[in-house]
């Protein structure tokens, strides 16, 4: 008995080893003509097994790759395709850059921290200070979502402070720091109930149980 410990690496297990034994049986035959026709063959029993891929685009193109790469490319065939070769399957995709950028409050997030800076640059008018009032409420009512504890007003002041570096200085009585916020209420879908669902039937039938 051969155990599958003993045998060759599959390159795509998914496949079965009788495919991985039928392609190296075609990468040893020299005829060229007959070489292609064996190619032809496997890759119709390799779409006979994976149907499920019959639903992808270029079907047909992406058996034609997995023979390929099942021959570690040395299937030397005529396919209907144009197919990648070794050193480009092999080559990593390169690094994408994100961007980086240092925020002390992260808690505020990006977004925000950048429109305080720019509302910094602004000249002191009405248009102004509506737009501090926003920014300001908006901070409250997010650090509320993350901690229990409302913010400390002196501390949102602070932190405003140093994401403008100081070029803005909040009032301490401005409303949007002094008035209470009004968070968005629950809907009714997300408040727990025993009788949520229920038909009025069944509510009925539960009330009168609990008399």
């Amino acid at each position: 008995m051969q155990y599958n410990t003993s045998q060759k690496k599959m390159n795509m297990p998914e496949y079965g080893r009788h495919i991985h034994q039928m392609v190296e049986h075609a990468v040893g035959i020299e005829n060229r003509e007959e070489r292609n026709n064996a190619a032809y063959t496997i890759v119709s029993v390799m779409g006979a097994l994976m149907p499920h891929l019959r639903d992808i685009p270029d079907f047909k193109h992406k058996l034609w790759s997995h023979l390929l790469f099942i021959s570690n490319y040395k299937l030397d065939i005529d396919a209907p395709y144009s197919l990648q070769v070794k050193s480009e399957m092999l080559d990593k995709p390169k690094t994408v850059e994100y961007p980086q950028s240092m925020i002390k409050q992260k808690h505020y997030g990006k977004i925000m921290t950048e429109m305080l800076r720019e509302a910094g640059k602004l000249e002191d008018c009405s248009q102004r200070s509506s737009l501090l009032s926003m920014l300001v409420t908006h901070m409250r009512k997010t650090s509320s979502s993350w901690n229990r504890n409302e913010i400390n007003s002196m501390q949102l002041i602070q932190d405003v402070l140093d994401i403008s570096n100081g070029k803005i200085r909040l009032n301490p009585e401005m409303p949007a720091l002094t008035e209470p916020i009004q968070m968005p209420k629950e809907s009714y879908h997300n408040q727990p109930s025993s009788t949520h669902g229920m038909s009025k039937k069944k509510k009925k039938m539960m009330m009168a149980g609990r008399k």
